[in-house]
């Protein structure tokens, strides 16, 4: 049911656009929540790359690794394994964060089809 009042139309919000209307939100939300996990993934990632060329450079045989928040003494080979586990756990994390944004970003794709295609300009779903 369209109505013009002053010039605008208005489109009548059934529970299925409200629905639609949350979930976009929901969806925005961790969409954010997602860019800040991702940034902070690929700076731990970029941490340990560098971690790991310095360790090449060293020529110490114990390096000083830190596990919580103290410092223990572990040989050079296994702070390097230790390092490369690390790295392969966060760009796993990456990979599957990265895979979760594609699909939000599809999921928003399609919710903003349905919402523009009914209320045009009267909604705006994208981020000033």
């Amino acid at each position: 049911m369209q109505q013009e009042q002053g010039g605008k139309s208005d489109t009548e919000v059934t529970w299925e656009d409200q629905q639609n209307i949350n979930k976009f939100g929901r969806l925005n939300n961790r969409l954010h929540e997602l860019l800040d996990e991702i940034k902070t993934a690929k700076e731990t990632n970029d941490n340990l790359e560098d971690a790991s060329n310095e360790l090449i450079l060293t020529d110490e045989e114990v390096i000083r690794f830190q596990v919580g928040e103290v410092f223990v003494h572990v040989p050079n080979d296994e702070v390097e394994n230790r390092i490369e586990e690390m790295k392969e756990a966060t760009s796993k994390n990456l990979e599957k964060l990265e895979e979760e944004k594609g699909t939000i970003l599809a999921q928003m794709a399609e919710l903003k089809k349905i919402l523009y295609g009914k209320f045009k300009d009267s909604i705006n779903l994208e981020e000033d």
